[in-house]
């Protein structure tokens, strides 16, 4: 006996001011507090239902059967909060390269959290869904929500969760992705992560001048300044992968073509142009723009990219049911 199936659609967001480092492994408690813009272009579908002739979690990425004890863990959480016994079957359809550092992950874990909840007979509200999905993966706490999104780092499991900022923008603010390369990375961010807090002696710096990001950039959002919204991004992107370059061992997310599209960027910019980068735990560089200058923008980019890997994103809605595809 199965229970109804439940069809969940969540977005990436992309981080303009960073978490990079967890104060806590298990619950995922940040070192610092995050923000985000979530995007329309990337989004992950996820059906769930339970099914009391299964003997164990099954999980399916587009197509393709797969062991992922991250999504039985969440799974796990829900059947704890909610007295479901049963073993649960989770479809998923990634429209966004995974692990290549387009926040795919964050969508997945979004949309997980809404469609098994809702299987397993909860109605949880969107700080509750939050929390769920951060157990996943922190930047999907931030994709329960459109718009603007603050993940506020609190100290323990009941106080670390998303809120939204601004959720209908009316603002017309992109972000253009660079599809450098979307195969998975060699350094996941997890371990990434965990190398920096370790071994960089510029840990301590990050943190205090990521706070004072998270406070400017909230005042620029505000003021619907772009060209402090973006710097401050952009100077925030940078810092963080600063911290990889001090690690020991040293790492780096940057490929060639990364520099290629910030340098052209740069450019730009320099020519009157405002546009801004930033780079999450991979190679691929969205820019952040408005609308109005978005084709100048590719049309530049075009000189050294295929127009295949430019895609112009828009402000993104959050975590919703939907109809099963």
């Amino acid at each position: 006996m199965r229970t109804e199936k439940y069809t969940a659609r969540a977005h990436t967001n992309i981080a303009l001011i960073k978490y990079w480092g967890k104060l806590d492994q298990d619950l995922i408690i940040p070192m610092n507090s995050s923000l985000s813009l979530t995007l329309d272009k990337f989004y992950t579908d996820t059906s769930v239902f339970f099914d009391s002739d299964l003997d164990q979690d099954s999980f399916i990425l587009d197509g393709v059967r797969q062991q992922n004890t991250k999504v039985t863990h969440v799974l796990d959480l829900l059947r704890r909060f909610s007295g479901e016994k049963r073993f649960a079957v989770v479809e998923s359809f990634n429209h966004v390269p995974s692990a290549a550092g387009l926040a795919s992950s964050a969508s997945a874990f979004a949309a997980l959290s809404l469609a098994a909840s809702k299987a397993a007979g909860l109605n949880l509200d969107r700080r509750a869904l939050s929390r769920l999905a951060r157990r996943g993966s922190g930047s999907a706490t931030r994709s329960i929500y459109g718009g603007f999104v603050e993940w506020q780092q609190g100290h323990d499991d009941a106080s670390s969760y998303a809120v939204p900022l601004e959720e209908n923008l009316g603002w017309n603010i992109c972000m253009i992705a660079v599809v450098i390369n979307a195969k998975q990375k060699k350094i996941s961010s997890r371990v990434g992560m965990q190398r920096v807090v370790s071994t960089s002696p510029y840990y301590e710096g990050w943190k205090k001048t990521a706070k004072e990001d998270l406070i400017a950039i909230k005042r620029a959002i505000k003021q619907r300044n772009l060209e402090r919204v973006g710097m401050i991004a952009e100077e925030n992107a940078l810092k963080m992968h600063a911290l990889n370059l001090s690690a020991r061992p040293h790492f780096s997310y940057f490929e060639p073509g990364s520099l290629l599209a910030m340098k052209i960027v740069e450019n730009l910019r320099s020519e009157g142009i405002s546009c801004y980068y930033t780079l999450d735990a991979g190679p691929n560089v969205k820019i952040i723009c408005a609308k109005k200058d978005t084709e100048v923008i590719l049309s530049a980019l075009e000189s050294s990219f295929s127009r295949k890997d430019l895609i112009v994103a828009g402000p993104g809605p959050g975590a919703e049911l939907i109809d099963n595809p």
